[in-house]
């Protein structure tokens, strides 16, 4: 039996080559909310329990099987690490009175915890970006999320499919659910274990079953669009002549219900067929309510996540690469003046915004080349004492073609410049 130390199953380490693929989505990310004027939050990793309960609720597969919760030995308070990140990016709104001047709009990006069976593409910590538009009532916020998020995946160079449906407001929803008890008990012999149990407790998510024995009598099942009320159907209509505007291709899902309590009129969800069974990869719709179920003013609210692993998995077989980071130059020496002087460059590159990785390590110029080739430099600064004595450096094309020269460091710097724009 090894005594190594492994990481915990279904969390896992990002090595410095995958670091650099994120780095590159991360930065598209960052550009891409600034555009549509969201600025970022951080909230902690660690929230109290009753958070999760109150805004997920409690009869939810998150909440009842896979968050990570155990009590705070010093105070005994129950505590979670977060399953996902709207609870907490509404709770530091209230806390900061963030609304007291209107509506904001808000995105976050981090791990989030479940405990669930890894496999590709769910995992026990997973990361998200998270988008959140806070005091905004209209059918036109809930499309601009979905525009923008149609923008992001044409930067990306993925096609997920759009879904959306509606689920009306509160007392909708309470005449959707009598029905649906009265339909699942009159067929409570077709009900798997799962659905028996939500019967009166969430009949809405036995719609959402993945069992394929489930699929019938759920196509079967009362529609909460019928229900409807005038108010609710129009923030529907409006929404989509919004999508249909602006160009962007969409099936309504009349089963889509999505798995936290706190959503009501629209939903979403973008999905693909190229990822087996973890079709979702963005999800989100409206939780006006959610605000005041957490003790602050009531507020409308409407917002979105998206796993960072899925994506980039999708982009992936698309065969879509982020450039990884590459250093500017790679500084080879060789003699103890070299050394010195090159420790001389390394700062005047770093100080004009330029990536310098200076060689470490000794070995021949050889074996220093061979280093500065794999460091994927276009270019490598050769230092030996004879530069050394004219404070110069020899500046070697590691690309192409060209012929290695001999120039001052401040040309070298200014000719680097102008090539990494």
């Amino acid at each position: 039996m090894s005594n190594n130390i492994q990481s915990v199953r279904g969390m896992n380490d990002c090595l410095p080559e995958m670091t650099d693929t994120w780095q590159g989505f991360e930065a598209i990310i960052r550009d891409w909310l600034r555009r549509y004027g969201y600025r970022e939050m951080r909230t902690p990793i660690l929230e109290h329990t009753g958070l999760f309960k109150r805004a997920i609720g409690e009869v939810t597969d998150i909440v009842e099987k896979e968050m990570y919760t155990f009590v705070d030995e010093l105070n005994g308070e129950s505590m979670t690490l977060r399953p996902e990140g709207t609870a907490s990016a509404v709770r530091a709104a209230i806390q900061h009175n963030m609304l007291y001047d209107g509506g904001k709009r808000l995105w976050y990006t981090g791990p989030m915890f479940r405990h669930e069976r890894p496999q590709k593409g769910r995992y026990r910590q997973f990361h998200q970006v998270g988008v959140e538009a806070l005091g905004f009532s209209g059918p036109d916020v809930d499309a601009e999320l979905i525009v923008m998020c149609a923008d992001l995946w044409r930067a990306l160079g993925i096609a997920p499919t759009l879904q959306i449906n509606t689920l009306g407001d509160v007392e909708s929803r309470q005449r959707h659910r009598k029905k649906l008890i009265t339909y699942f008990e009159a067929n409570q012999d077709a009900l798997d274990e799962d659905s028996k149990r939500r019967l009166h407790s969430n009949p809405l998510r036995i719609l959402d079953s993945k069992n394929p024995a489930m699929q019938a009598l759920n196509d079967a099942a009362p529609k909460l669009m019928d229900e409807l009320d005038a108010a609710a159907l129009a923030h529907f209509d409006a929404l989509q002549a919004l999508l249909d505007a602006n160009g962007v291709t969409y099936e309504i899902n009349p089963r889509l219900v999505r798995g936290l309590d706190y959503y009501n009129r629209t939903v979403f969800e973008w999905v693909t067929d190229q990822l087996g069974a973890q079709g979702t990869v963005c999800a989100g719709g409206r939780y006006d309510g959610l605000v005041e179920q957490l003790g602050g003013k009531p507020a409308p609210a409407a917002g979105f996540a998206m796993g960072i692993e899925r994506l980039l998995s999708l982009m992936e077989l698309g065969s879509v690469t982020l450039a990884p980071a590459v250093p500017d130059a790679y500084i080879v020496h060789a003699g103890d003046a070299a050394q010195a002087f090159a420790w001389k460059v390394a700062s005047a590159l770093r100080g004009e915004g330029l990536a310098a990785v200076l060689h470490c390590g000794g070995g021949s110029f050889k074996s220093q080349m061979k280093k500065a080739d794999a460091s994927l430099a276009r270019f490598a600064l050769i230092i030996g004492d004879d530069e050394a004595a004219v404070q110069q450096v020899t500046l070697k094309p590691l690309r192409g073609t060209s012929e290695q020269t001999r120039v001052d460091v401040a040309q070298a710097i200014e000719f680097l410049q102008k090539v990494s724009t």
